[in-house]
């Protein structure tokens, strides 16, 4: 998992309210979950277990 920091300010030196820095804090929440999601899916996916890799 990646870790930014979000900068406080915008462009011109302004600084960003709340409301946008939550949104783009979740933004790149869901990317990374999504990127996860991928991940987990090219595995293999559900019903593929220790006994499984164990046995095999």
């Amino acid at each position: 998992m990646s870790e930014e920091t979000v900068p406080l300010t915008a462009g011109a030196g302004q600084p960003k309210g709340l409301l946008q820095q939550m949104e783009e804090l979740m933004a790149a929440l869901n990317a990374d979950l999504s990127a996860l999601d991928a991940d987990l899916q090219g595995d293999g996916g559900p019903g593929r277990g220790v006994a499984e890799e164990e046995a095999g």
